[in-house]
């Protein structure tokens, strides 16, 4: 009989990636969340004592996978740098008993970037021929991959200010586009139907004034206060969705400082990603830009910790 909980380290997750199909289960959840057969409580931010870090807490509950539970993700303060780890634990809502506990790092780069494919496809116009990426750690070229097959590709630019020196990310989609490293921000925006911001800053990293007026940009969420990888003033400007409006307002920094100074309000949300899958929201009209925000749901990650659970129990 199998002892609860497993507990399976970043080794283990790894090696099972490859068995679980992270954007459909994604997708089946958020239709599970606009249906209501599934409950997405707010993310909450903790603060450690003498300014020594943070962390975040994810919950979620998915009704019919009879599961619930939550992931904890802290930013520890160091001497220079800052340890961020991530674990999920998973729980049955019929026995109450823990299922799962596994690290949740992995996971949560691949269901960023699978959650921002889904916005993509379902907030990008059709005809979209050049993609645009800033930022190339894990978390950019995961979303390069996620995002590779959305579209008809011709033209896929990649900056960071560490990309000169990885040139191993040059080369071509399996579609045959090309993919080059670019000098600037700005040359990488210029023009691109789609841009996905994948960096772990504070603070804009992007112009919106350089996005063609029909252009899609998408951004994620880190653990630094109010993180935000475009100005808050320009969200007025913008067709605004997000991964889930009852939350997202509450957590995304740009939205939380517009909403402060006045200049905007989450009322404005034009949809969210659960609204967008069961044809309850409208899709953008392409008179300006639009701008899809995630902050990663809990439900993403018990969503992802269900999977991992269903192929560690597969013989």
């Amino acid at each position: 009989m199998q002892q609860y909980p497993i507990v399976l380290d970043d080794t283990a997750i790894r090696d099972i990636l490859d068995k679980i199909d992270i954007r459909s289960l994604l997708e089946r959840m958020f239709r599970s969340l606009g249906e209501g057969t599934a409950a997405q409580p707010p993310q909450t931010l903790s603060l450690f004592p003498g300014e020594a870090g943070d962390f975040i807490t994810y919950l979620g509950v998915l009704a019919e996978e009879k599961v619930f539970g939550a992931k904890l993700s802290p930013y520890i303060a160091g001497n220079g740098s800052a340890l961020v780890t991530a674990w999920t634990v998973l729980m049955s809502s019929e026995t109450g008993r823990p299922l799962l506990l596994c690290d949740s790092k992995r996971l949560t780069t691949e269901r960023t970037a699978a959650a921002t494919a889904i916005a993509v496809d379902q907030l990008a116009r059709d005809n979209s021929a050049t993609l645009a990426i800033i930022g190339t750690g894990a978390v950019g070229q995961a979303h390069l991959r996620y995002a590779g097959a959305l579209r008809n590709w011709s033209d896929v630019r990649l900056y960071s200010p560490h990309a000169a020196q990885q040139p191993e990310l040059a080369g071509k989609l399996k579609s045959g586009a090309d993919v080059r490293i670019v000098e600037s921000a700005e040359e990488a925006v210029r023009g691109a139907d789609v841009v996905l911001l994948c960096t772990s800053s504070g603070t804009p990293v992007i112009d919106v004034k350089h996005l063609r007026q029909d252009a899609l940009v998408t951004s994620i969420s880190t653990n630094v206060a109010n993180a935000h990888e475009i100005d808050p003033q320009a969200l007025p400007d913008l067709d605004v969705y997000c991964d889930y409006r009852v939350t997202t307002p509450q957590s995304a920094g740009e939205m939380k400082i517009a909403t402060a100074t006045g200049a905007w309000s989450a009322k404005l949300i034009c949809g969210d990603l659960p609204e967008l899958l069961t044809g309850r929201a409208e899709k953008p009209g392409y008179q300006r830009p639009a701008f899809f925000r995630s902050i990663g749901l809990g439900l993403e990650d018990i969503a992802a910790a269900t999977a991992v659970l269903a192929a560690v129990r597969q013989p």
